[in-house]
Parts: C-alpha cells; structure tokens; sequence
C-alpha cells in the first residue's frame, strides 16, 4: 500500500451521495420512539405557525373592520397561549435531539475506533497518525449538525413548506402560483451550486488532514525540531498547510455563499409578482385586504423555511464529506481476518515452522518490495532464536509473520503445527509476547502499564515480573512506588526505565513464545547484564526470538539466523557460526573491531 503523508491529499473514491445520506441518518432508526415524540411535537408547532396568518386575517377582516374589539382580544390571548405551546414544543424537541445526536456521534466513534483496531499494520503504515485522527474526532463531530438538523429543521421546515403550499392553493390559486412562479428558477440554481460545492468541500477536507497530520507529527517529533534549530523550517511548511486550508475553504465557501443571495432574489421576486397579480391584475374587489395580508405573511412562511431548508442542504454537502471519509475507514476490510473454519488454539508448547515462506510489502503497488523468499526453518520448544543481519533484511518481519500482523503471499507457518491461518487470531497472539524497540508508556500509573500486559494479573505477579527485569528496585525508589503517575509517553523516565518497564509488561503475560525486537538496545551494560539474567530465570523453557544489533547479547542462543538476501544466509550455535568463519563471523569482528 502506497504511503500518503501530509504533503499529499488522500484519495477519495466518487460515492453516491444519497446512499450516503441514507447510511448516515440509519442511525436515527435506532431512537425511533424518540423521535417520533419529537416528530409529534413539531407536528403540532406546524399547526399552530399555519394558524397564525388565518388568525391575522381573521382579526382584519372580521374583528377590526367591524370594530369588535372584545371579540379581537379573546382571540389574541388564544394567539398568545398557542404561541407560548409552540415556544416550549420547539424547546423540547431541541433538548431531546441534542441528546439523540450526541448518543449518534458516540456510537460512530465507537465504531469507528473498534474498527480501526481490527485493521492490519498495512493500514497504519500507509498514512500518518494524525490523519486518522483526523476522521476520530474532527470528521466525527462535523455530523452533529446534519444528525441534528435533520429532524430538527428539514422535517419540520419540509412539512411547514408543504403546508404553506397547500392553504395558498386552496385559498387563491392564482395568488399561490405568483407567490410560487420563482421556484424553477431557484431548484435550477442550487442543484449547479451544490455540483460544484461538493468537490470544493472535498478538497478542504483533504486539506484539514493534511494539517491535522503535519501537526501531530511536528509535536510528537519535537525534541527532534528543536535540537537540530528546525524550527523556522517547520514554521513555513505549517505557514504553507494552513495558507493551502485556508484557501481550499475559501474556494468552497465562496461558491456555497451564493445559495442566500439566489434565495433573496427568489423571495423578492416572488412577492413582487404577488402584489402584481393581487393588486394591478385582480384588483382589490377580488382579494380582501385580510387575503392580501395572509398571503403575504404565508410567502415569509415559505421562504423562510427554504432558506433553512437550504442552509441544511448547504451543511449537508458540507459535512457530507465527513460522513463519506467515516464511511470510507468503516468499509476497509482488515487484511488480516479469521477464516470461517477457524478454531481456537490451545495452549502450545511453542514450536515453529516456516515452510517455503515468501512475503512483499506494498504487493502490487510501485513500491513493491520483495522481503522473503522461500524461508523455512523449524525453532523446538524452549530454543532461544538470535536474528541478526543488516538492516532491512527481513529480521522483524519474521517476528512479526509469526504474530500474524501481516498474511504471507506463499508457504505456510505453524506453531505446533497449527497453521496460523486455520486458527483464531486471538488465541495465538494471546500466548505470545511482543516487544520491540519502540516501548510505549501509556499515561497513567507504572502499575497500569505493568498489568496492561495480563489485566488480571496479582499484586505478586506484577512485583515479580518487575523484580525479574530488575525494574522494582527503581520503581520503589520513586515518589508513590508502583502508584506513580507517568506523564504521556513516558516523559522524566530515562529510556532504560521505559524499556524496564515495558519489559515487565511482557514478562507478566508469561508467554509462551517471546518475541525481543531489540528490547535491550537503550539499557546501559550493567543493567543489560541484570535483566538477562532475569530473562533466564524466568522464561526458561520457553521459545524466544530475540532481534539484537549487539552480537554480544546472544551468545547464550541455541541458534542465531544471519537474514539477508531474502533468506537465512547460515544458522547454527554462535560456536558454530565462528568456526564457520562465514557472514556471522565477518559482522562479529567488525563489530568487534568497531568497539576497539
């Protein structure tokens, strides 16, 4: 998969905007009592905001030019206690939608976070952090307003347009048509706004990514900026990202403006043609003054409606966007699934096979890059493996091959002769512990970055794994012991004590096979010397594969892979690779030339 960074936009594939309309508001149906109930209210402020231009005309034509003044005041105090109705009914419905859409935004971010962690290493490794987070938080929460408006205003707006339409008809064709002869004019004109509106919001979401993830990466690298004086050379490319938002917003917002200004020009010539019709054409003898008034007040009643309803077209082409970037993430199928004739593994012994294994990154793309080619090798129960080679060989990808991150191209690897691919996920990976060069410490106490490794683990298994990878004695020395609140990532921890630490989170799991990708590579030598010991005591009889740069923290292996070339140049005991005098020999004295 080809990897998208902040300098380039994402691709987006043409989607049908009304199948992801209707996707998107599917998640109503799961509160339909609710808003049924608010359907129900809004109902009635319809009728009681359609009563109002017949209670006006009534008052004209009936109280005020017969001067029945008593009878004018009962009928505004019933005015005034329908109005007061619809001002509390218009309350409630905005309370409970408020609640409905908030409980929506919840449940698609939940989704979509749950998704995002059945997805493969394939997916994180071809775009930045920060653009993810970008459809978690921003992309999520710019559906509120659909969610919301939805209900609250296309329904209620969509039904008070209808009913408009219908009483003007029904009261005097011929006004109804004047007042409503701007109509085509107005559908033709937003249809081309949204044509070319939909494509601008597009572009200014790919834009926000695009900052959103040079900003996560420019944070999380910062000790990196500042101690190589780059700060000036990040200030312009962030300057560059934000005149590029800024302009691709500008360009989107310049052309959905124009919705209002079409509307107002269809409003104004809207009522122009009425009083023509109602006053040149018909003339006061046909159409009361009371009529007049009432049509009048019904045309605000239909264009105010459809500048609403047209504001929430507007913010749906908007947001529309964001639900299709939501959508795009939830219909990403995780590369690396359980077969339907899966089974569940059950507590192994920790032997390992390849058998003609082959694998590439990014497979059929440009950046296609061949790794392995026709491995194999057998590990028996409780051998320490040692991978060593250049850089880019292959050594962590057959670690994590056998954590089944990624799925291999061809061959098979079984762990006691379970093909990985006929067993569940979950089973494997739940008898195996990983640890690599990349410890990271969650923020929250050193006690629950220990257990995060067997959440149901005692206080004596946590104290002994630490003991074990001589992280205890540290611990204790520190303000609340285990109780210790760390900062994120592990900030005013040395490097040393983050790896103790995350050691002690792998050794609690008691794996029965153990993965170390360069677990010890920031430990001082005298504390490397103590935590081997630790490893010896307590993973003994257990299958390791231990990835080291330093060749002289395996010479306890049983057998040491030199990878290169796609393959196993040669394996055998670290005795038997120096008698060999072969390529673990040659990178052995140079090393140990390079220490000299």
């Amino acid at each position: 998969m080809a990897v998208n960074s902040y300098r380039e936009d994402e691709f987006m594939a043409n989607t049908d905007k009304v199948k992801i309309t209707k996707r998107l508001l599917a998640y109503l149906f799961d509160y339909k009592k609710e808003v049924v109930g608010v359907l129900l209210s809004m109902g009635i402020a319809i009728v009681i905001s359609l009563m109002n231009p017949l209670i006006i005309e009534e008052a004209l034509d009936n109280y005020v030019a017969n001067s029945n003044l008593p009878g004018l005041l009962k009928l505004g105090i019933f005015a005034l206690v329908i109005n007061v109705l619809y001002i509390i009914l218009v309350k409630v419905r905005m309370y409970i939608m408020a609640l409905i859409t908030n409980k929506i935004l919840l449940r698609i971010r939940q989704d979509l976070y749950e998704h995002i962690q059945t997805l493969s290493f394939a997916f994180f490794d071809s775009r930045p952090t920060g653009k993810i987070l970008a459809r978690i938080i921003g992309d999520v929460n710019s559906l509120k307003n659909v969610l919301n408006n939805f209900v609250t205003t296309l329904i209620p707006e969509l039904l008070t347009v209808i009913g408009v339409v219908v009483i003007m008809l029904v009261k005097d064709v011929r006004l109804a048509l004047a007042a409503l002869s701007t109509i085509p004019f107005l559908v033709v004109s937003v249809v081309c706004i949204q044509r070319v509106t939909h494509k601008r919001w597009q572009i200014f979401r790919k834009k926000s990514s695009n900052l959103n993830a040079y900003v996560h990466e420019d944070i999380a690298g910062m000790s990196v900026v500042q101690s190589f004086g780059a700060e000036d050379e990040t200030k312009e490319i962030f300057g560059n990202l934000t005149d590029e938002h800024r302009i691709s917003f500008w360009n989107a917002c310049r052309f959905a403006d124009w919705i209002g200004p079409v509307i107002d020009l269809c409003w104004g010539l809207s009522s122009m043609m009425l009083y023509l019709v109602g006053v040149k054409l018909l003339g006061t003898e046909r159409v009361s003054v009371g009529s007049l008034a009432a049509f009048v007040t019904y045309v605000s009643m239909f264009w105010h409606p459809i500048m609403s309803l047209s504001s929430f077209y507007n913010n749906l082409i908007t947001n529309l966007t964001a639900a299709e970037r939501i959508f795009d993430i939830l219909d990403t199928e995780p590369d690396i699934v359980d077969s339907e004739d899966v089974e569940e593994l059950p507590d192994i012994e920790g032997s390992v096979e390849f058998s003609h294994v082959s694998f590439t990154y990014d497979r059929g793309t440009p950046a296609e890059t061949k790794v392995l080619e026709d491995v194999s090798f057998s590990v028996k129960p409780g051998e320490t493996i040692a991978l060593v080679g250049p850089t880019g060989a292959g050594k962590t990808t057959i670690v994590n091959l056998i954590s089944r991150f990624y799925d291999i191209e061809e061959g098979v690897i079984s762990v006691d002769g379970y093909d990985l691919t006929k067993v569940s996920i979950q089973s494997l990976r739940c008898q195996m512990g990983v640890m690599t060069q990349d410890n990271f410490i969650f923020h929250g106490t050193i006690r629950e970055n220990i257990m995060y490794g067997k959440l149901d683990a005692t206080e004596e298994e946590m104290i002994t794994a630490a003991k074990a990878v001589n992280a205890h004695d540290f611990i204790m020395k520190m303000e609340k012991g285990y109780d210790t609140e760390l900062k994120e990532q592990g900030a005013g921890l040395s490097i040393g004590q983050r790896q103790l630490i995350a050691f002690a989170r792998t050794m609690i799991s008691m794996p029965k096979i153990l993965i170390l990708d360069e677990a010890t590579s920031s430990i001082d030598t005298h504390t490397e010397i103590l935590v081997q010991k630790g490893i010896e005591a307590l993973l003994a009889g257990r299958t390791s594969f231990v990835i080291a740069h330093r060749l002289s923290t395996i010479q306890n292996a049983d057998r040491i892979f030199v990878i290169d070339k796609g393959g196993i140049l040669e394996q055998g005991s670290p005795k038997e690779l120096m008698e060999k005098r072969g390529a673990y020999y040659n990178l052995y004295m140079a090393q140990f030339a390079d220490v000299q």
